[in-house]
């Protein structure tokens, strides 16, 4: 009888750790390996939930400047070097009231909960900073873009990313140096 036990427990056991093994893979996944961040399917969830709970939420775009002049002036080390420093800054600045990610090359997104021009000002001094890096200083700069959903006509993710996107294009277009926010 016991032996028959232990046949039906192991590849339960089995499957188990397999389960454990996917689960780890998938987190992972939704995760950049640089700098952490979430991936844009993972801070897409995020965004969504905390979008429909948060009526006054807010959607951030953020594109780094002249980041090809920093990664063939100073070499690719010292581009990674800014975009990890860029995505802490980015996640400090959420902190429990919101989450970042990461969506590829220089391009990062964040949502928080409400936001306020200080917290937007607050943002991009942030961003501006320069970075110390081996014996120099990084310039670093940063357009940002930001909707508040609540001021959509239909309050959908998708709108939202899209109006950050206009508002961060018009922020670029003002000398590659700011924020704005859509209205």
């Amino acid at each position: 009888m016991h032996l028959q036990l232990a046949a039906s427990v192991v590849p339960l056991l089995g499957w188990a750790v397999h389960g454990g093994i996917l689960i780890r893979r998938l987190a992972s996944a939704r995760r950049d390996p640089l700098t952490g961040l979430h991936t844009r399917a993972g801070w897409t969830a995020r965004a969504e939930h905390l979008t429909r709970r948060n009526p006054h939420a807010a959607v951030l775009l953020v594109d780094l400047d002249h980041f090809k002049t920093l990664n063939d002036t100073y070499g690719h080390a010292a581009g990674d070097a800014a975009l990890m420093e860029i995505a802490d800054r980015l996640r400090t600045w959420c902190g429990h009231s919101g989450t970042a990610g990461r969506l590829g090359g220089d391009e990062f997104v964040a949502v928080v909960r409400d936001l306020s021009a200080a917290d937007l000002d607050a943002l991009s001094t942030a961003l501006h900073q320069p970075l110390p890096y081996a014996g120099t200083s990084l310039p670093l700069a940063a357009s940002v873009g930001a909707c508040l959903v609540d001021e959509l006509p239909a309050p959908s993710l998708t709108d939202a990313l899209a109006a950050a996107d206009a508002a961060m294009y018009a922020a670029k277009g003002r000398g590659r140096r700011g924020s704005r926010t859509s209205r």
